[in-house]
């Protein structure tokens, strides 16, 4: 369980690194909208819900990294608040990985939900679109999941 908590966290980390480095290219997703970090959260997740899935696991970033700052000595504030909400789809978990059992390394999906310290009034949620490779079947299961996160991100930012 320790250990998936960490790598939560540390796919976190690199998510959004990535989406400062280049998120066109990494498939990554971040998505801003003016509201209240607890509100956006919630509205992930009654997207979530909606199309009947059921949160996994919730990852408390923010709060691993103000903890763990103080640990090693490094003190900037990074987020005021930050989580990563876990969830997956039976169905379409299961068309990725019968169109190629590889693509476990999809699975769960994860959609980050967080505020800048810098930016009062501003939510983020970010999100990994899987690429879409392989076989075609591969690609169009792959294109499923992208088209998933996406339509959530579109209700929980209305």
């Amino acid at each position: 369980m320790v250990a998936r908590r960490m790598g939560s966290c540390w796919l976190l980390v690199a998510a959004l690194l990535s989406a400062s480095v280049g998120a066109a290219e990494s498939g990554v997703v971040v998505r801003s909208v003016k509201g209240e970090f607890a509100d956006v959260k919630e509205n992930v997740l009654f997207a979530v819900q909606n199309r009947g899935l059921v949160l996994n696991y919730t990852s408390h970033i923010g709060a691993m990294l103000a903890r763990t700052g103080k640990d090693i000595g490094r003190s900037r504030v990074i987020f005021r608040d930050a989580e990563l909400l876990e969830f997956c789809s039976a169905a379409v978990s299961r068309g990725m990985m019968e169109a190629d059992p590889h693509n476990i390394v999809f699975c769960p999906y994860s959609m980050a939900v967080y505020t800048l310290p810098g930016e009062p009034g501003t939510v983020y949620i970010g999100y990994r679109k899987p690429p879409a490779t392989g076989t075609s079947r591969s690609a169009q299961a792959l294109r499923a999941v992208g088209t998933l996160l996406d339509e959530i991100a579109d209700e929980a930012l209305k």
